[in-house]
C-alpha cells in the first residue's frame, strides 16, 4: 500500500499469543501502547500497510451465517465500541490462541491496530488491522563505551518483513467488510490457520482476482501442460507467454474465445486449453468467468513473473520480447549440439 502519510494510528495494542499445544501462554496487555515518538509512529505505519496490495480484495464469510463469524463480530465492535478496544482486541487473541493448536504454529506478538485516514480508493476511512509478527532476527547494535565502541547482538523484527496480518477497511460491512489479507509464513503445509480457520475469509469475486487467476492459469497451461502434449521447443512457448501478456496489456477486456483464437490459434491446443481451465478451477478453488474486464495492477503484477528467457545450458540467457519468425532452431550432427539462429538489422 502506498501513500500512508496520512495514516493516523489511532489505538495499537500489543499481546503476546503462543500455541496452547505445546504449553506457549497467551499473555494480554492491560492497555495500548503509548506512541509519542513520530518515527515510531511512522515505521509502524509502514511496517504494518506496506505489505498490503489493496487491489487484492477479501471479505469475512461463514458456511451458515456472517454473523457467526468471530472475528467479523470483533471488528465490528472494534469500530462500533472504540472504548472498549483493549477489552475487544483481549477477546480477539484468545480466539487467536484457540485457533494456535497446529504443530508449525509459531508464538509471536498479535497487534490489534485502529487506523483513521487510510487511503481507500479517491477517499479516506476507518481501518482495524490485525497483524501477527513469527519470526525474530538478529541485529548488532553499536554503542559507546567511554572512548571506544562496542557491539552487542539483539533479538528484534525486520520492519520489512511482516509474517501475517489483514486489514478491514470500514466499507461494505453487510457483506463482510473489504480486507486485505498478508500470510508470508506457512505457505506449503497445513498451517494456513491464519486465512482459513482465523479470519475466515473468502476472496471477492471482482476483476483484480480474474485477472490474476486467468494469467497464472495461461501461464503454467503454456509452461507444464502445452510442453506435455503437444511438440513444442521453449522458443515456441516463450512466444506464446509473449503473445499471452501482450493480449492482457492491450485488451481492456478479456473473452476466452478471444483470446484462444489470437493467443492458441491451433484447435487441438484450444481444447485441451479449454479442459484445463476446468480442472485448474477446480483444484485451485477458483472460478474464472469466460468475459471480464482487466484489471491492469493485475497485469503488472504478473509481468514480474512472465518470464521471456530462452536459457541455453550454462552458457547463454536469450531475452525473447516478440517476432517469433526471426528465431531459427536446428540441429548439427557434426557437433551432436542443438543451435538457434537469430535474425537482426542492427546491434547496440
Amino acid at each position: 500500500m502506498t501513500n500512508i502519510d496520512s495514516v493516523e494510528l489511532h489505538q495499537v495494542i500489543v499481546h503476546k499469543v503462543g500455541n496452547p499445544t505445546r504449553g506457549e501462554a497467551l499473555s494480554l496487555s492491560a492497555n495500548p501502547l503509548t506512541l509519542n515518538d513520530n518515527i515510531v509512529r511512522g515505521l509502524l505505519a509502514k511496517y504494518f500497510l506496506g505489505p498490503f496490495n489493496e487491489h487484492e480484495q477479501w471479505h469475512f464469510s461463514h458456511l451458515s451465517d456472517l454473523a457467526m463469524n468471530e472475528v467479523y463480530q470483533y471488528v465490528t465492535a472494534l469500530f462500533d465500541e472504540p472504548k472498549q478496544f483493549t477489552l475487544k482486541t483481549a477477546q480477539l487473541a484468545q480466539f487467536l490462541y484457540s485457533k494456535s493448536t497446529h504443530a508449525k504454529v509459531k508464538e509471536g506478538e498479535l497487534y490489534v491496530v485502529h487506523f483513521k485516514n487510510v487511503p481507500f480508493g479517491t477517499d479516506y476511512t476507518e481501518a482495524i488491522g490485525i497483524f501477527k509478527s513469527e519470526t525474530k532476527e538478529t541485529f548488532l547494535k553499536v554503542f559507546p563505551h567511554g572512548e571506544s565502541w562496542e557491539v552487542i547482538a539483539e533479538d528484534g523484527i525486520n520492519i520489512n518483513k511482516l509474517d501475517k496480518g489483514c486489514l478491514v477497511f470500514k466499507q461494505n460491512r453487510e457483506n463482510g467488510y473489504v480486507v486485505c489479507v498478508v500470510d508470508n509464513t506457512n505457505k506449503q503445509n497445513d498451517a494456513q490457520y491464519w486465512v482459513t480457520d482465523f479470519l475466515q475469509v473468502t476472496r471477492s469475486a471482482n476483476s483484480y482476482h480474474y485477472t490474476n487467476d486467468a494469467l497464472g492459469m495461461c501461464k503454467l497451461f503454456i509452461s507444464n501442460e502445452l510442453a506435455e502434449k503437444f511438440d513444442v521447443n521453449k522458443s515456441e512457448q516463450i512466444d506464446m507467454l509473449n503473445r499471452s501478456m501482450d493480449y492482457f496489456k492491450t485488451k481492456d477486456e478479456f473473452k476466452f474465445t478471444e483470446f484462444a483464437e489470437e493467443v492458441l490459434h491451433h484447435p487441438e491446443v484450444i481444447d485441451s486449453f479449454t479442459q484445463y481451465k476446468q480442472t485448474y478451477e477446480v483444484a485451485r478453488q477458483v472460478t474464472i468467468e469466460d468475459e471480464f474486464d482487466i484489471h491492469l495492477s493485475a497485469v503488472k503484477r504478473q509481468e514480474r513473473v512472465f518470464k521471456s528467457v530462452l536459457k541455453l545450458d550454462k552458457n547463454f540467457h536469450v531475452y525473447i520480447h516478440g517476432r517469433r519468425d526471426l528465431i531459427e532452431k536446428g540441429y548439427d550432427e557434426m557437433s551432436g549440439k542443438h543451435y538457434y539462429k537469430l535474425y537482426f538489422e542492427q546491434e547496440s
